[in-house]
């Protein structure tokens, strides 16, 4: 049996006992029904992992004494940061997920031209804390120790401003091959747009402020599924997925 692995926000300590928040809790106890004497995984975002056994559970909360601290899964050597039009339904959901589980390390949602999504408010903060939760559940299943950043929603001229890393690209139909560097970049900004794309104005705002087009082939790709596309590409060339032979 696979053992499963939690992510809590308390910092860890090898050696010590730990009492589990009631999310983590309540999965431990009454979805997967484990008892004391059961074996886990904890992490806390920092990079490590820490291997534990149950003592007490019950339907409220879950205690648990931690091993020594084990390394976690090493992150991509190329730092991504994604910044995409916020969608309808749950293509944002995919998304996260998906960007999670191809090592991506910060995503902002973005409010452009053709954003048919406008969210304010304590709206705004549920729907964060949402996709913060499908970031730590991806990384819970994917063995990932290190969570990604999942930042408030901005507009997109506020989110180019801020954009300084080492290479920039923004998907679209005119564009380029996958630009020649003479040493991988350390730092790369993928911005892609939301349902209907980027307006020709925000294309040449983002060439503007450093940012090159790029191309995933012939075919018209969907929201969701452009930025996958394109991070496994990425992650195949720079970071950690490299292709085989």
């Amino acid at each position: 049996m696979r053992i499963p692995r939690i992510f809590t926000a308390q910092a860890l300590a090898g050696g010590s006992s730990v009492t589990l928040e009631a999310g983590p809790s309540q999965h431990l106890a009454k979805v997967l029904r484990m008892g004391p004497g059961a074996a886990v995984c904890l992490f806390d975002g920092s990079g490590s992992d820490f291997p534990a056994t149950i003592l007490a559970a019950d339907k409220r909360a879950v205690t648990v004494m931690l091993e020594p601290a084990q390394p976690g899964l090493p992150e991509s050597p190329l730092r991504i940061h994604l910044g995409i039009g916020v969608s309808r339904g749950e293509r944002m959901d995919w998304v996260v997920q998906k960007a999670t589980e191809l090592g991506v390390a910060a995503i902002t949602p973005l409010y452009t031209e053709r954003t048919e999504v406008r969210l304010r408010g304590e709206r705004e903060a549920r729907k964060l804390q949402h996709w913060q939760q499908i970031a730590i559940s991806a990384c819970e299943q994917s063995g990932r120790s290190c969570l990604p950043q999942v930042f408030a929603p901005e507009t997109l001229p506020t989110w180019l401003g801020n954009c300084t890393d080492d290479q920039r690209l923004v998907l679209h139909h005119r564009a380029v091959a996958l630009p020649a560097a003479a040493a991988p970049p350390a730092s790369l900004s993928l911005l892609v747009g939301p349902e209907g794309g980027l307006s020709a104005g925000e294309i040449e705002a983002a060439e503007a402020a450093g940012f090159l087009p790029l191309a995933l082939g012939p075919r018209v790709l969907r929201t969701e599924t452009a930025p996958l596309a394109a991070l496994a590409m990425l992650q195949a060339r720079w970071g950690d997925m490299p292709l085989p032979g």
